[in-house]
């Protein structure tokens, strides 16, 4: 399978809330945004949780109302594919490191990693739960929120709005 462009990191200035993807999907390399597949719950969830209008549907008209917000999206690996595990161990921890950088150069408020598997092996915390975490990035408050992928069959639109909620008021978003 060739190899795909990740999208561009969607980051403006005054960032307070950072969700971190655990890496792009074939279509959202394609298409240049994050989280683009069709089943995807994210846009819908934000939308649900408040961060994003009723009136919101496509990541192209999300990008620039999550910018104004003062929302960023990342992932902790740019490699692009089918489902995240077939990334590698050594490609999550490297992506923990680029994540480190990216934080520190962008200062947000909150940073949430959406995947508990993927943050698990990335930040070698095998016990982790989601929500808060005890370890900060930065100056960062660090939470762990599930993943809006429609693989992930444990969340709804309904479970992941609460949680993108409560990130979204700690960070000052909403």
């Amino acid at each position: 399978m060739p190899d795909h462009p990740s999208p561009p990191d969607l980051v403006g200035p005054g960032l307070r809330l950072l969700i971190v993807g655990i890496n792009p999907s074939i279509m959202s390399a394609e298409t240049g945004f994050h989280f683009a597949r069709p089943g995807n719950r994210f846009y819908p969830a934000l939308r649900a949780a408040g961060v994003l209008p009723d009136h919101v549907r496509t990541p192209g008209e999300a990008a620039p109302v999550l910018v104004e917000r003062g929302v960023g999206i990342t992932n902790l690996v740019r490699r692009a594919s089918v489902r995240a595990d077939e990334l590698t161990d050594d490609e999550l921890r490297d992506g923990r490191d680029r994540l480190a950088r990216f934080v520190r150069e962008h200062r947000p408020r909150v940073v949430a990693v959406a995947g508990i598997t993927a943050y698990r092996t990335a930040f070698s915390e095998r016990r982790a739960a989601t929500g808060r975490q005890e370890a900060t990035m930065g100056d960062a408050e660090l939470w762990v929120v599930p993943n809006p992928s429609g693989l992930n069959t444990h969340a709804t639109i309904a479970s992941l709005a609460v949680v993108y909620r409560e990130v979204a008021e700690v960070a000052g978003v909403i």
